[in-house]
């Protein structure tokens, strides 16, 4: 999009932002909304008497007129406010104020951008424009951008417009093609900026035919705007820590699975919803020094330092330390699964005593397909074969940390060829089923219903089975969203 030319109809250019509501919060949001109802010059009720102690005679049609249609505004401005301060996450923040704008200002399509770290617009988000209209409006020259200059920390108008981009010649040739190429008549355009933080999005609006908002809409875009910068801040700052944070959860897994002689390895990770994750889990598989390979895969949980709904970075962290204990003693001892989960569990309880963790490790020998494996209050495996798929009993034990000393016997069988080996936290198996244990069941038998060329292929049936598992809630109302979805398949050639 394009800045248009100076002479485009702009208010006077500012360094600062509008003053913003009294709070970020829906509540204080409404004595700005409240200004609307009376109107300053108008009197109040106990102001309706002459000088002689008499009451005068009721308003005049007109001055009624003006206070229902002042009601009107404070109404509409309310329901949109009220919807605003219900959105959950940025893109339904910026969802909402890109609708809420349209309706108030009477367009019927939008654009709306975040200022990126660097300046400049981001990812356009569209209202009525679809990709291929956003990706035309993205190739509008940078320096002759409207969104670009509404995001200026410096010489930033209060607004922007046009009440005809394909004929205003103080608009970019650009635009005025694109005008005429998508329909698009007049625009206005405001900044969502706070005194604290500057700019941090910016919008136009665009009519269908040549037009602009009256002076009412304006003054009420206005004040939406001013309401909604200060929440868009939060946003855009939770935002931050949640991409922090998943990177900082990722950058703490495998970035890939080795593919050792004789085993395919494929693994699926979906992290929960970090405002509501009080564990964070992993997976694993490590090369061991006489080739054979141990697979792991488990979660932590607790109520450790910085642990606890919402604070994902903690629980984050304190995977990555046992995760990195787990693949030393792995390397150490890996043939003996036992001696593995027990020095795990003496390291939690001594350096990690207000956590718990869950775990199965497995100890493979690739060549003769023979596998010995013990778990910690995890969720069993399932080996899929050629007759369907069937749970790997592994002896009951309570999770690492939560006795006085864990000890559990180990298992040990041998898979026959083209057989794939499932290992998976207690997260999918809750999506799976309204319990722990009927998702433990679902989840085997979607992967005895898979199709045959999904079985054979251990990235595609791990595909198949987040695919077929549906989300729901558990037994206590919670949604499977609080918890990771973890998958680890390997398949023996």
């Amino acid at each position: 999009m394009t800045e248009a030319h100076p002479s485009l109809s702009h208010s006077s250019p500012t360094t600062g932002s509008p003053a913003a509501p009294d709070g970020p919060g829906y509540t204080g949001g409404l004595s700005v909304l409240a200004a609307l109802v009376e109107p300053p010059g108008l009197p109040g009720p106990a102001e309706a008497q002459d000088g002689a102690g008499e009451s005068r005679t009721a308003p005049s049609t007109g001055v009624q007129d003006r206070l229902a249609g002042r009601l009107s505004d404070f109404t509409s401005l309310h329901e949109h406010t009220e919807r605003l301060a219900r959105a959950r996450g940025l893109d339904a923040t910026l969802a909402a104020v890109l609708a809420s704008g349209a309706d108030l200002l009477g367009a019927a399509r939008g654009v709306l951008v975040t200022r990126r770290p660097g300046g400049g617009p981001g990812q356009p988000l569209g209202l009525g424009l679809d990709r291929a209209s956003l990706g035309a409006l993205e190739t509008v020259p940078f320096e002759q951008s409207l969104l670009a200059r509404l995001l200026r920390d410096r010489d930033r108008p209060e607004r922007l417009h046009s009440p005809d981009l394909a004929e205003d010649p103080a608009t970019g040739a650009r635009l005025r093609e694109l005008a005429a190429q998508l329909g698009l008549g007049g625009c206005y355009g405001l900044p969502l900026a706070t005194e604290e933080d500057g700019p941090l999005a910016a919008a136009v609006w665009f009519y269908d035919r040549p037009a602009e908002p009256t002076e009412r809409q304006r003054e009420l875009a206005h004040r939406y705007c001013r309401f909604a910068a200060p929440l868009i801040a939060k946003q855009l700052e939770a935002d931050k820590v949640l991409r922090t944070t998943e990177a900082l959860r990722r950058g703490l897994l495998p970035d890939r699975l080795p593919q050792p002689a004789g085993l395919r390895l494929a693994a699926r990770l979906v992290p929960a919803a970090l405002d509501r994750s009080n564990g964070s889990d992993w997976y694993d598989a490590i090369p061991l020094p006489d080739g054979t390979v141990g697979l792991t895969v488990g979660s932590v949980s607790g109520d450790g330092p910085g642990a606890g709904p919402g604070s994902a970075p903690g629980a984050a962290a304190a995977m990555g330390r046992v995760r990195a204990a787990l693949r030393a003693y792995a390397v150490l001892e890996g043939e003996d699964p036992v001696s593995v989960l027990g020095d795990l569990e003496l390291l939690l309880k001594t350096t990690e005593p207000a956590r718990s963790a869950t775990a199965v490790y497995a100890w493979v020998e690739p060549d003769e397909r023979r596998i010995t494996l013990a778990g910690a209050g995890h969720c069993p495996p399932v080996l899929v074969n050629r007759h369907g798929a069937e749970f790997v009993e592994t002896s009951l034990s309570a999770p690492l940390g939560m006795l006085a000393c864990w000890e559990a016997p180990g298992v040990e069988f041998t898979a026959e060829r083209g057989d794939t080996l499932l290992l998976y936290t207690e997260g999918l198996a809750r999506r799976c089923g309204p319990t722990l244990h009927a998702g433990q069941a679902n989840l085997r038998r979607a992967a005895a219903d898979a199709p045959r060329d999904v079985r054979i292929d251990p990235d595609r049936l791990c595909a198949h089975l987040l695919a077929v598992c549906p989300n729901r809630e558990d037994g206590a109302g919670a949604s499977a969203a609080a918890d990771d979805l973890m998958l680890l398949g390997a398949r023996f050639e």
